[in-house]
């Protein structure tokens, strides 16, 4: 297995869709904790020590979440303390701490994806799904950096010509609004010698084709086999009521039947899946640079 960084974008989107999902629609503490902590693992092997304040602010996030649902919620039959005579309770605690995983957790996945999947990754895979949706999407990534630069040409051309002025607040937001004014019309301009371009070519009178860099390759068709092997499991064990939960009005408890162990074992093997494949790509490159 490699870098799962470096995994058909295809294979990438079904995974961080398929543990993501997973986490969302189950309330079984196990399985939110193994979303919480691979997520929290997976960005920390790509990131090492890094990312300090991210995590501290995912924290604080986490801590404030936690804290609110004991607080505004009594429900629960086993009361802790009172707090202005409402009560705070074991079911109502649990619940805010372990949902409060389950939010961060799923913020880390998405954290990692949209780092792994850069615009064309993204455009080879929208373009699969449907290729207006792809060509709109590019189109709009392009110009974002192009009215930015763009806006930048305008605002020094502004300077120095004497009509842009930061002196006080009045004179920068004119400025401002007469840069703002040339590039809607640069944008507009450009829009259209971009539609007669796409006409002149041809554009929408055949059949589309597209070209991608990305090929799958036979570790992305078994890395996508474990993620689907994995993921049927897990569904086939919250089919059977096996990872059914409930914390009110008493904490269910954690049942371990042979479909249960599967699941736990299933989805802990989904989420830890892209940190065994760094784990390994890092072994290996390791072992060859020692050979050299």
């Amino acid at each position: 297995m490699r870098d799962f960084e470096n995994t058909n974008p295809i294979v990438v989107t079904v995974y961080f869709f398929a543990v993501s999902g997973i986490c969302m629609f189950v309330s079984h503490p196990i399985l939110l904790a193994l979303s919480f902590f691979g997520a929290l693992g997976y960005f920390i092997s790509r990131h090492g020590a890094r990312k300090v304040g991210l995590h501290l602010a995912m924290l604080a996030f986490l801590l404030t979440l936690a804290l609110i649902n004991p607080l505004v919620s009594s429900a629960g039959a086993t009361q802790l303390f009172f707090i202005n005579n409402s009560p705070v309770t074991l079911e109502a605690t649990l619940y805010g701490i372990f949902a409060s995983g389950a939010v961060v957790g799923v913020i880390y996945w998405f954290l990692s994806y949209t780092e792994i999947m850069t615009s064309d990754k993204l455009l080879y895979v929208l373009s699969r799904l449907s290729p207006k949706l792809s060509l709109v999407l590019s189109m709009a990534l392009r110009y974002v950096a192009l009215l930015a630069a763009q806006r930048k040409k305008i605002r020094q051309t502004q300077i120095a010509l004497g009509l842009y002025s930061d002196g006080n607040i009045i004179d920068r937001v004119r400025g401002e609004m007469r840069v703002f004014s040339v590039l809607v019309s640069f944008a507009l301009e450009n829009g259209i010698i971009t539609a007669d371009s796409m006409a002149a070519r041809g554009y929408g009178s055949g059949r589309r084709t597209s070209f991608a860099i990305f090929k799958f390759s036979s570790r992305d068709i078994f890395t996508l086999a474990l993620i689907l092997i994995f993921f049927a499991l897990t569904v086939a064990s919250m089919a059977t009521g096996a990872l059914d939960f409930e914390f009110y009005p008493y904490l269910s408890p954690i049942k371990t039947d042979l479909w249960a162990v599967i699941g736990y074992i299933s989805y802990g093997m989904l989420v830890l899946l892209p940190t065994f494949a760094q784990m390994e790509e890092r072994a290996r490159w390791k072992y060859l640079r020692s050979k050299i």
